[in-house]
């Protein structure tokens, strides 16, 4: 099961994090952030870039080593990767959001830690409400683990289409591991030609036979009556996500 964040994340809680506005403010609140200890071992802390009002969303994993150096999600060779796969789908970087799990690079590029995620994560999720995505395209494992609230792979997950919170989820191989497996280039093209199917609706009916899963609690958006119910929902997340696959490409 997916780590799930705290809802307080440490200088304000939820309910501070829920009035903010827009990604502006947001990022004023986020600071220079040192909640948990990546704050003391990054260089720049990543927030975010792109469309404030975008219908896509991208979100991978965490900043790496040129990303932590310049403050932009996905620049280097994943990032040049990323602009050719959204050039294959008539889209530039400046008509989608990209944001990661984590907004400050883990030492060498590990995973993140669930203390990291917990800290973390709550940004994401505020960023996700301000920017109201339609659909969401998941790069790599971790972030496909939290937005779907599952252990399940990216392996065992792409080619599917998930619906969360009226939101459309498209889990897509990492354009990074692309570098290192070239025969992943191929299939990271063929899933961005199915991402462009699922933003211009030809997949709706398709979609619309696909069982609800239970919101992840990962990343819901609570209010106060809903607290009570968010262990159920954690705890059957994984199988109910499981049970409510199709493959639909």
């Amino acid at each position: 099961m997916a780590e799930r964040p705290s809802e307080n994340d440490g200088s304000g809680g939820a309910a501070s994090l829920a009035a903010l506005s827009d990604l502006d403010a947001l990022r004023d609140y986020i600071g220079d952030c040192h909640r948990c200890p990546l704050g003391d071992t990054r260089t720049t802390l990543v927030f975010g870039v792109g469309d404030p009002t975008a219908r896509l969303m991208f979100v991978g994993e965490a900043p790496g080593r040129n990303e932590d150096l310049k403050g932009e999600p996905f620049v280097g060779a994943a990032g040049t990767l990323l602009d050719e796969l959204l050039a294959s789908i008539g889209l530039v970087r400046s008509e989608v959001y990209i944001a990661n799990v984590l907004k400050c690079r883990p030492p060498g590029n590990r995973d993140p830690l669930s203390d990291e995620m917990a800290s973390c994560t709550p940004f994401l999720a505020q960023q996700v409400r301000l920017i109201d995505p339609t659909v969401i395209a998941t790069l790599g494992n971790w972030a496909t683990k939290y937005m779907l609230g599952t252990e399940r792979g990216i392996t065992g997950l792409r080619g599917r289409l998930f619906r969360v919170n009226g939101r459309q989820i498209v889990p897509i191989f990492h354009p990074a591991a692309a570098l290192y497996d070239r025969t992943k280039r191929d299939v990271l093209f063929e899933d961005f030609r199915r991402l462009r199917s699922v933003l211009d609706g030809s997949l709706e009916s398709a979609e619309a036979r696909l069982p609800s899963a239970h919101v992840p609690g990962s990343w819901r958006m609570q209010t106060s009556g809903e607290a009570a119910d968010t262990e159920h929902d954690a705890d059957t997340t994984a199988a109910d996500a499981d049970a409510g696959q199709q493959t639909l490409f």
